[in-house]
């Protein structure tokens, strides 16, 4: 294959797309996607508890379907309401936001600021669904450890998701957003931190925040054994912590790689209308990608490893 056809590749700009317009969701079909492999090695981890295992990977396996679902009924509205702003941004915002946000450039969506404004909702939504996915995905952990292993009684868990729907929904969404981005805060914040890693900065907040709410929810369930809730929070927190600090690690270390690939693949697209679209899908997902193969394949077995080592170690 010649390398100018991986710039020019339909399935890569297909991807991008996906990552610029909804990012929330992107993250979660790339959990998803990495999702059979975690549970596996959580389970082979050598040399610890075997129930604390098979939590560490019941919880895996709840947190990913139970995210990606909530997040598809949550980030599509959103990205379809954000998609109407960019199409019409004279119905939805202010022209005095329109300059602000546009800073110069020649249209609104090569602007940085308006990228910032954005994605402040389409990767911002994982506060959202935060607090419910942790207490939907303690609430699964009880039946499937049921199911999978013959542990715990189950418990019947609600998991609807309400969302807008119908073009009229969207639309007083897009409205509603618009009134946001024109607000002085959001405009403050664009332009203070459009030119920093923003996108890992929200993705990785997004990620610690949504920790603390599984272990929150864990310590406070009555479905999960006692002598198993430390394990269970000690792995989510390891977990994350080597996640999140391993993503901006290899983000420095790869970037120069990362502006020659930028460089090569806008020369080859240079034409292309959706080109800033696909410029703003690569920030999105390279730290989106690395946090995935982070958390689901490399991590898995550390965390899981010393978890159960400071689990014991609480007990004695």
């Amino acid at each position: 294959m010649k390398v100018q056809s991986i710039y020019s590749s339909k399935i890569l700009k297909k991807g991008l797309e996906f990552a610029a317009t909804n990012g929330a969701l992107f993250a979660a079909s790339a959990s998803l996607a990495f999702s059979t492999i975690r549970p596996l090695i959580i389970l082979a981890t050598p040399e610890t508890d075997k129930e604390n295992r098979q939590y560490a990977s019941t919880k895996a396996m709840a947190s990913t379907v139970i995210g990606y679902l909530m997040m598809l009924c949550a980030s599509l509205p959103v990205a379809k309401a954000v998609k109407n702003i960019d199409k019409n941004p004279e119905k939805y915002l202010k022209s005095s936001t329109i300059k602000a946000l546009k800073a110069g450039e020649k249209s609104l969506d090569a602007s940085k600021k308006y990228s910032f404004a954005t994605q402040l909702f389409k990767l911002g939504l994982g506060f959202l669904v935060a607090a419910p996915k942790a207490i939907l995905t303690c609430a699964l952990i009880p039946p499937i450890m049921k199911k999978l292993f013959g542990i715990t009684p189950e418990d019947k868990v609600n998991n609807k998701t309400p969302s807008f729907t119908g073009t009229g929904g969207v639309n007083r969404l897009s409205k509603l957003l618009g009134n946001i981005i024109d607000t002085k805060t959001v405009q403050n914040m664009a332009d203070k931190f459009h030119n920093t890693r923003f996108e890992q900065h929200i993705i990785s907040t997004t990620d610690i925040f949504a920790t603390g709410a599984f272990i929150s929810q864990t310590a406070k369930s009555k479905k999960i054994k006692e002598d198993r809730k430390k394990a269970l929070i000690y792995n989510s927190a390891i977990a994350t912590g080597l996640s999140v600090s391993g993503m901006y690690i290899i983000d420095s270390l790869t970037k120069k790689p990362t502006e020659k690939f930028v460089e090569n693949f806008t020369r080859v697209n240079k034409n292309s209308p959706k080109l800033n679209t696909y410029l703003e899908g690569i920030r999105v997902a390279k730290p989106l990608i690395i946090l995935g193969a982070m958390y689901y394949i490399v991590i898995p077995l550390l965390s899981t490893f010393f978890a159960d080592k400071f689990a014991k170690r609480d007990k004695t």
